[in-house]
């Protein structure tokens, strides 16, 4: 099932992709939350019902996917953790090559970073150094600490696409990379929540490709990870405590702009950015000045 967020009347709505068209929630039951990570943590991180509302839904609560304006598949998450160095070819072409990470790189992007489907990526006044990173994003469905190998996933509701977009000049001022992973508006997410029943255990296994204006930047496999969906949810909940909404980017293969020879690449106004993950779809974003 893929469950998407929009902006409706009175604010953001839930809906159920089915072919080109999405199902209004609320217009088929009132009671459902604007909010999927609100669902989640009602719900214990099960989505079947949203299946079973969409599907006794009126056919009025029915409407075209084109022309949809989309919103962030979990408008309030709680923590959005990300994962740099997740790849060894990115790893290698970056300034950590000769020190290879033995445990998951772990930071935080806030809310005011993020842009949904369709709507621009900015590349800030400051600075040209606006990079591409192409994710999958997992969505945790149910609380979940100290985590195992065995029950890991199971706390997973489902996967997005993500765009870890990265003002390189500020990432490189300091050892902590916050500043320059939290420029506002320049991370996508979206284009929907692909249930996690849908694909492989673990989200094993799925191409994750980024192209610039139609030219294929990076192209890998979800199967590449240095630390595996599985490997880094076990880790991450040694500490922190994961709850119903929260993001987790896993990192990014080889490719990005910063490493492009002879020169860089950046993202400038006019361009376009996608991302596309097997299975769970396409995350475009345009890039415009701020």
């Amino acid at each position: 099932m893929k469950i998407v967020a929009f902006e409706g009347q009175g604010g953001p709505h839930l809906g159920v992709v089915e072919g080109d068209q999405v199902v209004d929630l609320q217009a088929a039951d009132s009671k459902v939350p604007s909010d999927l990570g609100e669902w989640l943590a009602k719900n214990n991180g099960d989505t079947k019902q949203l299946a079973a509302i969409a599907k006794g839904a009126p056919a009025s609560a029915r409407k075209p996917l084109s022309g949809l304006k989309y919103a962030l598949p979990v408008g309030r998450p709680g923590k959005i953790i990300c994962l740099g160095l997740n790849y060894l070819e990115h790893v290698k072409e970056g300034s950590q090559r000769d020190n290879i990470p033995k445990f998951p790189t772990i930071f935080f992007r806030g809310l005011t970073s993020m842009v949904p489907h369709g709507q621009p990526i900015i590349r800030p006044k400051v600075s040209e150094t606006l990079d591409y990173e192409a994710e999958l994003i997992l969505v945790v469905g149910k609380r979940a600490k100290h985590l195992t190998p065995a029950n890991a996933t199971s706390c997973i509701a489902g996967y997005c696409c993500g765009n870890e977009g990265s003002v390189r000049e500020f990432q490189r001022k300091t050892t902590q990379w916050d500043m320059g992973k939290n420029f506002d508006r320049t991370g996508g997410f979206g284009p929907w929540l692909v249930t996690a029943d849908e694909l492989p255990d673990a989200a094993k296994g799925l191409k994750i490709e980024s192209r610039l204006n139609g030219t294929v930047m990076q192209s890998d496999n979800t199967d590449n990870m240095m630390f595996p969906v599985v490997e880094m949810l076990v880790y991450i909940t040694q500490g922190i405590t994961l709850e119903p909404g929260d993001v987790i980017f896993t990192g990014t293969p080889s490719g990005v702009g910063h490493a492009r020879k002879p020169n860089p690449v950046w993202m400038k106004n006019g361009d376009t950015i996608e991302v596309e993950i097997q299975s769970v779809g396409t995350l475009s974003n345009p890039i415009a000045n701020e």
